[in-house]
C-alpha cells in the first residue's frame, strides 16, 4: 500500500468530499416529493444517498426502481430542480477550504473528479469560487468511476504523474478508482457514506474521519524529512 508521503497534488471527489452539496439536493428531492403530493423527507435521510446519483434519489422519494415506469421523468424533474439553485446551500467543507487556500498560495496543482455531469458540476466549481487545475465530470469521458480513466487524464492535465497525486472520496467506487489509477485512495468519513457501510473497510491506503485529521496529516507529510 502507498503510505502518507508527501502529494505532488491532490485529487477530490466533489459531493461529500469537497463540497457539502446535500442541503440543495435535498431541496430538489422534496420539490420532487411535494409534486407528487408527499411530505418532505427528513434530511439525514437524503444526505445518505447523495453520492449515488439521481436516479437513487428517485427511488428514495418515490419508490420508483430504475426501471420503472416514471423514472425517468421523475429524474428530469429532480435535476431541472436542483438546477435552477446548485449552489444556494452548499459550501465546501471549512477543513478543505484552508487546505486549498494553503495549497494554492504553494503553487501546488489540484483537481476534481466527479461522476457529476458537467453541466451541474461546473457552476457549482464556479460559484464557490473554486479554481480546479482540472475538472473530469461524468460526460467528459466515455467512462466513469470506478474506472480509472478520468483519475488518469486528471492527473494528466495537471502534469503530475498518478502515483504522485492523492485521490480523496466518500464512496468505495472513488477507492477502487485511485487504487486502480495507481494513486494513493484516501477514503474520508464525513461525506455522504451509507448507514451500515463502513468506510475503514474499504481497501484504501489512507482513512480520515475529519477534515481536520487530513489537513493535520499533510502538513506532517509536508513537514517530513525526505528519504
Amino acid at each position: 500500500m502507498i503510505t502518507a508521503t508527501r502529494p505532488a497534488a491532490l485529487l477530490f471527489d466533489l459531493d461529500g468530499t469537497l463540497v457539502d452539496t446535500a442541503p440543495d439536493l435535498a431541496r430538489a428531492t422534496n420539490a420532487l416529493r411535494a409534486h407528487h403530493g408527499l411530505a418532505p423527507l427528513p434530511y439525514p435521510v437524503i444526505r445518505a444517498q447523495v453520492s449515488n446519483g439521481g436516479s437513487a434519489l428517485v427511488t428514495l422519494a418515490l419508490g420508483l426502481a430504475r426501471e420503472a415506469e416514471g423514472h425517468d421523468e421523475a429524474r428530469t424533474f429532480l435535476l431541472a430542480a436542483y438546477g435552477e439553485a446548485v449552489a444556494d446551500e452548499s459550501r465546501v467543507f471549512p477543513p478543505l477550504l484552508r487546505l486549498l487556500e494553503q495549497w494554492e498560495s504553494a503553487e501546488r496543482p489540484w483537481g476534481i473528479v466527479t461522476n457529476k455531469p458537467r453541466v451541474y458540476a461546473e457552476p457549482l466549481v464556479a460559484a464557490l469560487g473554486l479554481a480546479p487545475g482540472a475538472l473530469l465530470c461524468a460526460d467528459d469521458l466515455p467512462v466513469k468511476k470506478p474506472d480509472p480513466a478520468p483519475l488518469l487524464e486528471a492527473a494528466r492535465r495537471l502534469a503530475v504523474a498518478p502515483q504522485a497525486c492523492w485521490y480523496l472520496g466518500d464512496h468505495l467506487r472513488d477507492i477502487q478508482a485511485a487504487r486502480a489509477a495507481g494513486m494513493a485512495a484516501v477514503a474520508v468519513g464525513w461525506g455522504y457514506v451509507e448507514e451500515g457501510d463502513d468506510y475503514r473497510a474499504w481497501p484504501a491506503d489512507l482513512w480520515f474521519e475529519s477534515g481536520e485529521a487530513l489537513v493535520e496529516a499533510i502538513i506532517l507529510a509536508e513537514t517530513a524529512p525526505t528519504r
